[in-house]
């Protein structure tokens, strides 16, 4: 499989823009997705993109609404001529204790964004690449939360072990028809989600010591190093790699 299309969701920032660029870099032409709100963040990154060469598609959706979803793959791979890399990075991450009255609610938006979201991103991929018949790479965004549990982060921390386990489960479906399936699990990575939990000034710092003081290189990663392992999953050096979820996390976590 030569490198050809590939569509990142949740684009507009963070890991997703450095996904998107460097597999623009790789050579492929990209369909870049966020929410409507976000649409000038990817105009810039559209124009950035194509700069180099690359093509750069812009299309506006929710991933937690499957109509929206699969119009999003079917556009893209119309007006880029095929999906090959759908990689499902689009996620929210919010703190609520268990017994706090609102957990009910950010349970629901978490669960609907992140697993669901993911959910319907790997089913429409995997339509359109099964009907291309030229196999395909689908990958997710888990998190070093997907593998250890996070206090105070159920709702996050269940939506992450899901999208690990519909990895794997994909995977099992999907390699007969040539689509290798991962996941990427990082740990602190210096984006605006990170200081995003619903916490002040005084809690992000908190919760940016607290993680850097886990890693054993003693700093936050990289959008570029989350990337980096995207760029790998999505070539065809791990043609025989499937149903993993791999971590980059600094040594926060080994398994």
């Amino acid at each position: 499989m030569s490198p050809r299309t590939a569509l990142i969701t949740g684009a507009s920032r963070g890991m997703g823009a450095a996904i998107a660029r460097r597999l623009a870099k790789d050579g492929y032409d990209v369909a870049i997705n966020d929410l409507p709100a976000r649409i000038s963040a990817l105009e810039s990154l559209q124009k950035e993109i194509g700069s180099t060469g690359r093509r750069a598609y812009i299309h506006a959706a929710d991933v937690s609404d499957a109509g929206e979803v699969e119009n999003m793959v079917g556009g893209a791979a119309e007006a880029l001529g095929g999906i090959d890399v759908v990689v499902a990075n689009a996620g929210v991450g919010r703190f609520a204790r268990l017994t706090e009255s609102s957990s009910e609610e950010i349970w629901d938006q978490v669960m609907g964004i992140n697993a669901r979201g993911t959910f319907l991103c790997y089913k429409y991929a995997a339509k359109a690449m099964i009907a291309q018949g030229r196999g395909g790479r689908i990958i997710g965004a888990s998190s070093v939360a997907g593998k250890q549990g996070m206090g105070h982060a159920s709702a996050y921390t269940a939506s992450k072990f899901a999208i690990s386990g519909l990895t794997q489960s994909a995977a099992q479906e999907l390699a007969r028809h040539g689509i290798t399936v991962n996941a990427y699990a990082p740990g602190p990575i210096d984006t605006p989600m990170l200081g995003g939990f619903d916490l002040d000034e005084a809690g992000k710092k908190a919760l940016i010591d607290s993680e850097i003081k886990k890693t054993l290189v003693g700093r936050l990663g990289k959008p570029e190093e989350i990337a980096s392992i995207v760029s790998y999953l999505a070539s065809q050096e791990s043609a025989f790699t499937t149903g993993q979820t791999i971590s980059v996390n600094g040594g926060q976590y080994f398994d």
